[in-house]
């Protein structure tokens, strides 16, 4: 269930309740905001509706959870509800909810998230006649377009040709709207301008350093700053993001040699019999330790990093545990949400730090997703190739709103 699907049967739960006298609201809200819990919480997702719904109900808040709790707990797919702090509803799905969520991701492809929120919406956006402002409204354009909406841009001077060329912004932007203007209720996209050219970086590395700060930030661009949004490093964010990206391609292919494929499941064996097979009392020892594999997507050369470390912190080793993939699994669920609030805000900056946030819990799943040495692939193996190819499909499809490209090489 993803929060979107979580969103809609709490919403379900509160009309129903309504619908038979049980919460007498004259306005039910349009929609529910369900989020990872904050401190004090619990589950999977939490939701303060609540709290929205007290006032106008006439009851104590969490008299109106305790309600809401008893037809959620009915629900399919929800394996536990609680009440916490002044009404707080915690919400934890079944246990399988995160093979239906990859499956899910799977199924969409670079599509995942996109909906029809904003259907029959033209929105309308303009620009100042600044490389940063015509990129950011070109990121917004596409967002929006990802929720439905058709964007109509217009800016207050025609894109110079290197905006064009380099940067990817479309040439048929309309210039004849004078500056300071808007053609609909949106303000004029002003954003910090960049301090300089930012042509010279290319087009990937131009967008999001562009794309990457938030609107009112001031972008890291000019003399030795440029040289970090080129750097192969783990301290340059859009190299992680487009490194874990390769990496999700890397492990396809590898998975391929090796016989098999993606099929969403747990990410941990089924513990074997606890008495072992008659054999010889004393078994040849092999090594304690498997050999570490390559680090780098198939193909590639060595990376130097930082002090920092690797991407994968030493002493982590390999997933023990499904809990150890949960922060990245709430972080792919909450795809959906971030784009309709990338839209709703026009704020690309939210898109480009969970692509971070992606690439980062994804990092530490990466070593055991393949066997190692004489390791048959197992049920365990197919699942975390497929939660990785599902890490990998949202970074290409969130990178690609960005107008950014997601090498399946690096």
């Amino acid at each position: 269930m993803t929060p979107v699907e979580l969103s809609r049967t709490v919403l379900h739960a509160v009309r129903r309740a309504v619908d038979e006298g049980e919460l007498a609201v004259a306005a039910l809200p349009e929609r529910v905001v369900v989020a990872p819990p904050g401190p004090g919480g619990c589950g999977d997702y939490a939701t303060s509706v609540a709290l929205q719904l007290s006032r106008p109900a006439g009851q104590p808040a969490p008299a109106v959870a305790e309600l809401l709790r008893t037809r959620l707990l009915r629900t399919d797919g929800i394996s536990d509800v609680v009440v916490t702090g002044p009404g707080f509803l915690n919400i934890s799905l079944d246990g399988d909810a995160a093979a239906r969520l990859v499956r899910d991701i799977l199924r969409a492809g670079l599509r995942y998230g996109h909906s029809d929120t904003l259907a029959g919406q033209t929105v309308e956006l303009h620009a100042a006649h600044d490389a940063r402002a015509v990129v950011l409204m070109d990121a917004v354009a596409r967002v929006l377009r990802s929720q439905g909406a058709r964007p109509r841009l217009t800016c207050a001077g025609p894109p110079e040709d290197a905006w064009v060329r380099i940067l990817g912004v479309p040439s048929d932007i309309p210039s004849d709207i004078p500056a300071g203007t808007g053609t609909g209720t949106d303000a004029p996209l002003r954003p910090v301008p960049a301090p300089a050219d930012p042509t010279p970086l290319g087009r990937d590395a131009a967008r999001w350093a562009l794309l990457h700060p938030a609107p009112h930030d001031r972008p890291h661009i000019g003399d030795s700053q440029s040289e970090q949004h080129l750097a192969q490093r783990e301290t340059n964010p859009l190299f992680r993001v487009r490194y874990a990206h390769a990496r999700t391609r890397a492990l396809l292919r590898n998975a391929a040699d090796l016989g098999f494929t993606p099929e969403p499941g747990p990410l941990t064996p089924e513990p074997g019999p606890l008495t072992p097979e008659p054999g010889p009392l004393t078994p040849e020892l092999g090594p304690l330790t498997p050999e570490p594999g390559p680090l780098t997507p198939e193909g590639d050369g060595p990376l130097t990093f930082d002090d920092d470390g690797p991407l994968t912190p030493e002493g982590d080793g390999p997933l023990t545990s499904d809990g150890e993939a949960h922060g990245l699994i709430q972080l792919l669920a909450d795809h959906p949400r971030v784009l309709a609030a990338t839209a709703a805000h026009r704020a690309p900056d939210r898109l480009a730090r969970h692509l971070v946030a992606v690439a980062d819990a994804l990092a530490p799943l990466l070593p055991s997703v393949l066997p190692l040495g004489d390791e048959k692939p197992s049920a365990a193996h197919r699942a975390r190739l497929a939660l990785a190819e599902a890490a990998g499909t949202v970074l290409a499809g969130g990178l690609s709103l960005l107008g950014i490209d997601a090498p399946e090489h690096l």
